[in-house]
């Protein structure tokens, strides 16, 4: 077993696929970047609060019409191959046709519908717009970003494709769900 440094941000030296990062067992919560392993800190109650909470609503819906799975913590995703980039989604939604075409006992390989990162206090907004756009990057058509501390929720359909919506606000995401609908309020 390789034993890796347990601090946040610390980057292991050697190059991994993520076939390789796979094999290495359970070593904490991390993400492949470029081939280098980034461990990542364990999130604080109020982040899990949100994913919980947003997660819910998402499965609910997604269950009541059969239409995929909804995953959550850290579910790993190739962004990009060689060197390989395995981005750690807070919760996603992929459908029963791309689920389809995952390859089993590996990261996901074919893109989720929806990924949702909720920010954390210790989240450089510079890194955050990086994680959207290698999502979408990867074939995601939305990536929604929670921001617990301003109370919104940001939707990115491309990098220059932006919404915002504040409690105010009603989610709907017609073109991947259609008929889904919370209040913004409700996820706060």
């Amino acid at each position: 077993m390789v034993t890796l440094p347990a601090l946040a941000g610390v980057v292991a030296e050697r190059l991994y696929t993520g076939q390789e990062a796979l094999a290495l067992g359970d070593i904490g919560p991390y993400e492949l970047i470029e081939g280098r392993i980034v461990n990542m800190s364990p999130v604080k109650p109020k982040h899990g609060k949100y994913e919980a909470r947003f997660a819910k609503a998402l499965m609910d819906f997604v269950d009541e019409h059969q239409l995929g799975e909804v995953q959550t913590g850290e579910v790993g995703i190739y962004v990009r191959r060689n060197p390989d980039t395995v981005r750690a989604a807070d919760v996603l939604y992929i459908s029963n046709e791309r689920l389809a075409q995952v390859t089993p006992d590996d990261f996901l390989d074919a893109p989720p519908e929806l990924v949702v990162e909720v920010v954390s206090p210790t989240d450089s907004w510079t890194e955050i717009r990086k994680k959207v756009k290698e999502y979408l990057g990867a074939g995601v058509n939305v990536v929604l970003v929670i921001d617990p501390e301003a109370k919104t929720l940001t939707l990115y359909r491309s990098p220059t494709a932006v919404r915002e919506l504040t409690p105010a606000d009603t989610l709907t995401l017609e073109d991947i769900l259609p008929g889904f609908s919370v209040p913004v309020q409700d996820l706060f």
